[in-house]
Formats: structure tokens, C-alpha cells, sequence
């Protein structure tokens, strides 16, 4: 038995009749960029965040880089982001003429701590980026506690948290400006590059509306040094449709997460930390184990296909090396450790129990 890690085709088969008919309303409008498509996914998913906009743009990489331009922090001001965050948070900092400030996460949640937070702030401080991990938001009530006590800006990289609730409140709804990827894996997934930042504030919807289309809010009038970053109208309509489905794929991987807790054995596994306050939307399955390396062969010979996020951290990355010089021993243990397992729309109840019974045996 074969049991892929993931499988874009087969996740989006189901909706492939639905795909065409959108393709073909799409292709008939004869309208390609910034449209009602567009329009239309950005109210919904404004909707859904509980949040007053949303902004459609290309990546979720440029959701985290417009955001912190158009809040205006002050350039080679440092912003907060844990260790252990993919290279993207790290980058965009960097690409908005900021200064990331590392910082170790929590050795459970695997998402940044808090008291942590508290430790690296000084007078250079000027906002704090939470990165929601594997889909479970972080502890955005003392994180806000202290971005208010200390008068900083709060970005959240909502990459991997669609729909991940504290006490009720949806990521993407906490911070000031607030990014979203929608990378085909992502639980809203589009057929390609995408993304979109959520806000409460009129005023940042206003500038990052310009900023996307090259700083422009009237063709060949510029306000701002903007960038090409729209959201395309296909893949809108694309996301239009599927954000009616996010309920049920979040719904359909809780329940696979919970074949895991059920079944694999936690004297072999370290499992992710469940909380009553937090609803996780299991973006990816991520257990520890000191032997990852060899565990991820055996289960590669036995047909189960897995994927490390991440293998290394940013601060060990070639390209960034020379900017960080303290060591991060939390987070160096994470990246030996983790390995993502199977847990898609695609798969079973009974293709997760196979997956758990192979692990068992290891």
C-alpha cells in the first residue's frame, strides 16, 4: 500500500468539473486583472477573517513585505519572528528594509513565546511578526498584550492558519495588517501563486490597494514607489469557489489529526500540543522524533511518503548566515526532529490508521 505524502492532483479532482465552468466564466468576461473576481474573493474572505478588508495579491510573501511597508515602521527597525519560522517570514523583513529579530519559539507549540517576545524588546523594537505554525494560531492575546504595552505593530504571517481560532477569534483578525498565502498546498489552496492581507483599518486597505497595483489608485497617477503584485483574476475565481469548501477540508484534517492522537505511540512520538482555547486547523501533521532521518527512510521503503518543514532554520540558511551569529539551540532541536505526515484532503481514515500502524513499528 502507497500512501503519498500529498497529491495536488487528486485533492483538486473532485472540484474539477466546478474548475472548468469557473475557467470558462473567467475566459468569456474578457476581464484578466484586478476584476469582480478579485472583488468578490476579497469581501468573502474579509467576511470569513472577521475583519473589515482584504486585499488580493500575488504571494503571501508580498503580504508580509506590503504590510510592513504600509505601516511605515521606521527602516532598520527590528522586527520579532521566531527562529523556527520558514524563510519567508525572514525575508520579508529584510525586503522591507527591517531588521529581523530572532527570537526561540515554545519547545511544545512550536509557535514564538511570548515571554521570549518580552526578553528581545529594546529601543530599536518596532513591531512583532507572530508566524501561525502547522496550523495553530499563536498566543495572540499575550502577544497583543505586549505590542500594546510596548506601542509596536503587529504583522501575523497566517500562512499556515486558515481558519485557526483563540477563543473563538480567527487568525488574521488580531494584528494591524495581516498576511495570507494561498500556495497550493495551503488548506485554501489556489492552482498557483497567491495571496491576500486582512485588516481593520481603511487606511492600510487604502495604501496596500495602491501599493500592489505599482503605488497607484488611478491608472498612470502614482501616489506611492509601489510594486506588480495584484492578485490574479483566475486564481480569484479559483478561490472564490474553494473558500466555500476551507470549512470542510479544515473539518475533514481535525479528524484525521485525531487518528493520529488516538493511535501513534507517544513513548516512540512527540506529538503537537492540543489546547480546549485553541482550534487548530492541522495545515501539516508534524510529529518529533530523535531519529527523524532514519524514520523518514523507513517509512519512505513502506511506501509512506513525508516531508520535513523544515529541514534547516533560517539563521543556518547560506543565504543569511552572515546575519545571524547567536545560536537558537530550541530551534536547531525542532528542525533535527520534526517530520510532516500524511494528513490532506485526500486521504482516508483508513489510509491515516495504515500510517499509524507503520509508524508503530518503527
Amino acid at each position: 500500500m502507497k500512501i503519498p505524502y500529498e497529491n495536488l492532483a487528486d485533492i483538486n479532482k473532485i472540484y474539477h468539473d466546478d474548475f472548468l465552468k469557473t475557467f470558462k466564466e473567467f475566459l468569456d468576461t474578457g476581464y484578466f486583472i484586478l476584476g469582480k473576481e478579485v472583488s468578490s474573493f476579497e469581501e468573502s474572505f474579509a467576511r470569513y477573517c472577521d475583519v473589515q478588508h482584504s486585499v488580493g495579491l500575488a504571494s503571501g510573501l508580498d503580504g508580509l513585505i506590503l504590510s510592513l511597508d504600509a505601516l511605515e515602521l521606521v527602516k532598520g527597525g527590528e522586527v520579532i519572528v521566531a527562529a523556527n519560522s520558514y524563510v519567508a517570514s525572514v525575508l520579508s523583513i529584510m525586503r522591507a528594509g527591517l531588521v529581523p529579530k530572532l527570537v526561540e519559539p515554545d519547545d511544545d507549540t512550536l509557535n514564538i513565546c511570548p515571554k521570549n517576545i518580552k526578553a528581545a524588546i529594546n529601543n530599536k523594537t518596532v513591531a512583532i511578526m507572530p508566524v501561525h505554525m502547522y496550523g495553530k494560531i499563536c498566543d495572540m492575546k499575550e502577544i497583543m498584550n505586549i505590542a500594546n504595552d510596548h506601542g509596536l505593530k503587529v504583522v501575523e504571517d497566517c500562512a499556515q492558519g486558515h481558519g485557526a481560532k483563540l477563543d473563538g477569534k480567527i487568525a488574521g483578525s488580531w494584528g494591524d495588517c495581516n498576511a495570507f498565502s494561498f500556495y497550493p498546498t495551503k488548506n485554501l489552496g489556489a492552482l498557483g501563486d497567491a495571496g491576500a492581507i486582512t485588516t481593520n483599518s481603511e487606511k492600510l486597505k487604502e495604501k496596500i490597494s495602491a501599493l500592489r497595483n505599482y503605488g497607484s489608485h488611478q491608472k498612470y497617477y502614482n501616489k506611492y514607489v509601489g510594486y506588480n503584485s495584484r492578485l490574479d483574476e483566475l486564481q480569484a475565481a479559483f478561490l472564490n469557489f474553494k473558500l466555500k469548501k476551507l470549512d470542510e477540508l479544515n473539518a475533514h484534517k481535525r479528524k484525521l489529526a485525531q487518528i493520529y492522537f488516538e493511535n501513534l505511540n507517544t513513548d516512540k512520538f512527540r506529538l503537537p500540543v492540543v489546547d480546549a482555547r485553541y482550534e487548530d486547523v492541522f495545515h501539516i501533521f508534524a510529529v518529533r522524533i530523535n531519529e527523524r532521518n532514519k524514520f523518514q527512510e523507513y517509512l519512505s521503503k513502506n511506501g509512506i511518503g513525508t516531508i520535513i518543514h523544515y529541514p534547516i532554520p533560517p539563521h543556518n540558511q547560506e543565504a543569511l548566515s552572515e546575519f545571524f551569529t547567536n545560536e537558537y539551540p530550541v530551534t536547531e532541536k525542532i528542525h533535527d526532529e520534526i517530520i510532516s505526515l500524511p494528513s490532506s484532503f485526500m486521504h482516508s481514515e483508513d489510509d491515516i490508521k495504515y500510517v499509524c500502524d507503520i509508524c508503530n513499528n518503527f
